[in-house]
């Protein structure tokens, strides 16, 4: 029995039918490149002197780019630049406490300038007119303004002459400054004169004329040169 069972089962494997294969379609090469060797063929190597006489050609360089400038500013901005470089820095000035408490003097000192021509000028008028008549008081006072006059201005050309030497590097105003101090000094020098000329008034009515004209002149270039600080006159 188990024989024909094997019997029967390998003649039906006979009998069923086995799906066909699908052809495989061929592989076709791509054709070689122009100047390509053919498949197959032997390439020989290139000669060593064919490969050394080849030039080498370098990559081509980009050319810099410029920064962008607008027109109009492309040729001022270096001069600008220039100029900016080249400009000098400028120099703090400093001054110190004893330039404030002389410049506060020199004031104080000024204010009396006014008063004291005032009255030389009034007595000094009197004493030429009425000569020995004139009142006592007139006498006594004359000298007095005098001598406050000698003490202005010594006080005034120490002050004034110490804060022009502190202030030289001071461009702001330097020229008034100078321009004060040198008439200042050209007053300091005629009124030495006027007291030299005082010695011998009294003797002689041409030295008393002398005496009035140079002690004028000298109060004049004093005043101009007062009246050139003040304020709606001096440069600040």
């Amino acid at each position: 029995m188990i024989t024909l069972a094997l019997a029967l089962t390998l003649i039906a494997g006979d009998t069923i039918p086995v799906p066909p294969v699908p052809p495989v379609p061929p592989v076709s090469a791509a054709p070689p490149a122009a100047g390509a060797p053919e498949y197959g063929t032997t390439v020989a190597p290139a000669p060593a002197a064919a490969v050394l006489s080849t030039p080498f050609v370098a990559p081509p360089v980009a050319p810099p780019v410029a920064p962008l400038v607008a027109p109009g500013l492309r040729d001022t901005v270096p001069a600008a630049d220039t100029a900016r470089a080249r400009r000098p820095r400028a120099k703090a000035i400093e001054y110190s406490d004893w330039y404030t408490t002389r410049l506060e003097i020199h004031k104080a000192a000024s204010w009396a300038t006014l008063p004291l021509f005032i009255g030389q000028y009034l007595t000094g008028e009197t004493l030429i007119t009425k000569g020995t008549d004139s009142p006592e008081w007139v006498k006594r006072v004359h000298p007095v303004l005098a001598t406050g006059v000698l003490a202005l201005f010594a006080t005034n050309t120490v002050t004034g002459a110490w804060n022009l030497w502190e202030s030289r590097d001071d461009p702001n105003g330097r020229t008034w400054r100078t321009a004060h101090a040198v008439l200042m000094l050209a007053s300091d020098a005629g009124f030495a004169y006027v007291g030299q000329l005082s010695k011998n008034a009294k003797q002689s009515g041409t030295t008393r004329d002398q005496h009035r004209s140079a002690a004028l002149a000298s109060a004049g270039v004093a005043l101009v040169s007062y009246v050139m600080m003040l304020k709606p006159f001096r440069p600040d």
